[in-house]
């Protein structure tokens, strides 16, 4: 008996001894806890209930070269009500001012408001939903009401923002005016001028701390944001709102009718270099067209005959032959080293100049003028190339803009016959903007601009920067040779390939372009035409130039230049100059526009009044005036161009949210 007493004596001993040292290793990790890893805990406790939110910031808006609005960011409001955060007395007293007010906006009864709310505080519930996807002036007329004027801590209020960004135009160059898209792992990707001016249009995101309440729920502790977020600045475009409208539907138009696989088209002002259009359109599987793709700026392919140019400006201003010169076009077939050079027309021209060579657009003409005179010296060809810009990137503020593939002598992909393809269009790689910056340099007397897309950066009426005219090369050629060389072009759209586009009424001049693409795989069927047409309007007082091209059209309805891209030029050359206004105002495009000036201000002050009838927009541009009544929770229908005519809903009647109002523009 006395020795099993004992033996439990140990063992007490024993249990005691650990709770002893358990309780010593507890003591020590508190004490670790509270002096040493005490902060970090603290710091991690505080993160799991107070966290600073990004606020982001309202993107600039961009406009067209006459104030017409092309993207803008229009926020969203979510409004919860933290209903433990009012004192009885403070709710009591405002109940049912509050009910009668929501009521009002929310076009619901104010019994249901009181009902729900007064459940919610029963219920202790902290993020109860008032209402979603309200516009910035519902959210201020909110902000008044009775409760919710007391402010977040003493009413309740829970608001959360967020921006969506429109383009009152549609899809019309939305590819150009840009966007930003996330992919699956939340990488955003931003495009065109909204990606290349990010710095100035994205603004500052602001910071708020904000409380956890419940799971996934958090409220604002102050109403004061720690840091204000500040607003990014306007982008004023260089597109024409008219002109962009009508080379974007001859462009559809187009590519409808032949099937294609995608087009782009480009309208430039001469003097300049402003892109005053610029639509990108390709095929979805449903046989849709949409901008998806840059291409007049990323697609860098063989150009074709419309490279010929180049051929015309290195003989001439090298004084190597005169337009007259005679050559035999040989039956329309000339062969290099094993490799044929083919007239698109059957027999060939028989013995014609260089002049007509070019106009009717003979491969062998131009590739025989090319080869005798540079064969000896190729680099003096390929010289004139690099002196150009033709061999390197425009520059251009885009992301992915096409690199250019001019074959250097000696160097990679230099061959014997490379030389004659060069001539006419191939073993060379050009983007169709580098393409009309050449032709354009021609109607703008030698002097090559380069290609500009803003003209301005502005914060309201104050210029934050301004992008002036950017010249690339002073003189392309000689007087003597440019004076030539617009005559020929003249001559192409009168009597050469383009003559079915030619108009007594209106002069052009330009050149077509038929190149096949991916020939290496004729075979195996991966073949097909690129047709293009490239020039200026009007042919003797250039103000406008255009580039169009067409790739892989339906052959069993055409494929030749002048057939598919040719009828876009001559639609958008002649609209433009019996539609367009701003035509009539060419000579002051460098003034100061103070209607512009005068629709930001009307603009932002209608936005900033608590609005409950409809506001006269008659007069507006229509763009401005879809955000308007949109942002005062109307569902706008537009019909036409232009600046409002009509307004279906007379200024001064009382409105409902989501009331569809109609306005005709002209």
């Amino acid at each position: 008996m006395a020795v099993e007493n004992k033996n439990i004596s140990y063992r007490i001993y024993l249990v005691a001894f650990a709770i002893f040292v358990v309780a010593i290793f507890v003591a020590i990790k508190l004490t670790n806890i509270q002096w040493v890893e005490g902060e970090y805990y603290r710091k991690l406790a505080k993160e799991r209930t107070v966290r600073n939110f990004v606020i982001p910031a309202n993107k600039g808006n961009v406009y067209s070269a006459d104030g017409s609005l092309l993207a803008t960011s229009i926020p969203n409001y979510t409004i919860r009500f933290d209903a433990l955060a009012p004192t009885s007395e403070n709710f009591d007293n405002n109940v049912k001012g509050l009910s009668d007010s929501l009521a009002v906006l929310l076009n619901k009864s104010s019994g249901h408001f009181q009902r729900e709310l007064k459940k919610a505080r029963a219920h202790k519930n902290r993020y109860f939903l008032i209402a979603r996807k309200l516009t910035y002036t519902q959210y201020m007329r909110m902000k008044s009401f009775p409760l919710f004027n007391l402010g977040a801590y003493k009413g309740g209020m829970i608001t959360e923002q967020k921006t969506v960004r429109e383009h009152p135009i549609g899809k019309i160059a939305e590819r150009t005016i840009g966007y930003e898209r996330f992919d699956e792992s939340g990488k955003g990707t931003r495009v065109g001028i909204e990606g290349a001016f990010g710095e100035y249009i994205n603004g500052k995101d602001g910071r708020r701390l904000m409380q956890k309440i419940a799971k996934n729920q958090w409220k604002p502790i102050s109403d004061n944001n720690e840091i204000e977020p500040r607003d990014g600045y306007d982008i004023i475009s260089t597109i024409d709102v008219y002109i962009q409208d009508i080379a974007h539907h001859a462009l559809l138009k187009q590519l409808e009718y032949y099937q294609a696989d995608h087009g782009c088209v480009v309208v430039m002002e001469t003097k300049t270099g402003e892109v005053k259009a610029i639509s990108n359109l390709g095929r979805s599987e449903s046989g849709n067209y949409y901008e998806t793709i840059n291409y007049a700026v990323a697609e860098s392919h063989e150009p074709g005959s419309t490279f010929k140019l180049v051929d015309l400006i290195a003989l001439l201003d090298d004084e190597k032959v005169d337009t007259s010169k005679v050559y035999d076009s040989k039956g329309g077939d000339i062969t290099y080293r094993g490799k044929h050079v083919r007239d698109s027309h059957k027999g060939g021209y028989g013995k014609i100049s260089l002049a007509r060579g070019f106009e009717l657009s003979s491969n062998t003409v131009l590739v025989q003028a090319v080869y005798e005179n540079y064969k000896n010296n190729p680099e003096q060809f390929v010289n004139r190339i690099n002196n150009l810009g033709l061999n390197k990137p425009l520059g251009l503020p885009f992301r992915g803009e096409g690199k250019p593939v001019v074959p250097q002598p000696g160097g990679k992909g230099w061959s014997a016959i490379t030389l004659p393809w060069m001539a006419f269009g191939y073993n060379v790689s050009i983007t169709p903007l580098q393409t009309l910056t050449l032709y354009n340099a021609v109607a703008n007397n030698g002097e090559m601009v380069k290609p500009q897309f803003v003209r301005e950066i502005k914060e309201w009426n104050k210029t934050i920067k301004k992008f002036d005219k950017q010249v690339i090369n002073p003189k392309i050629c000689s007087d003597d040779a440019l004076a030539k060389i617009k005559a020929i072009l003249g001559n192409v759209v009168k009597k050469g390939t383009g003559s079915k586009l030619y108009s007594k009424d209106f002069s052009m001049a330009g050149k077509t372009g038929t190149a096949q693409v991916n020939y290496h795989n004729k075979d195996e069927g991966g073949m097909y035409y690129a047709s293009s047409f490239v020039g200026f309007f009007p042919a003797d007082e250039p103000k406008y130039s255009c580039v169009v091209v067409v790739h892989k059209p339906n052959v069993a309805a055409g494929y030749f230049g002048a057939d598919v891209a040719g009828p876009v030029f001559k639609r958008i050359a002649q609209k433009i100059f019996t539609d367009v206004p701003s035509t009539n105002e060419i000579k002051k495009l460098n003034v100061r526009f103070k209607t512009q000036e005068k629709n930001y201000a009307t603009y932002y002050d209608k936005v900033q009044k608590k609005q409950s009838t409809v506001p006269n927009v008659r007069g507006m541009m229509g763009m401005d005036a879809v955000a308007l009544l949109e942002n005062f929770g109307m569902k706008v229908k537009v019909k036409g161009i232009g600046k409002v005519k009509q307004q279906s809903i007379q200024p001064g009647q009382v409105f409902r949210k989501n009331q569809i109002i109609t306005l005709e523009l002209s």
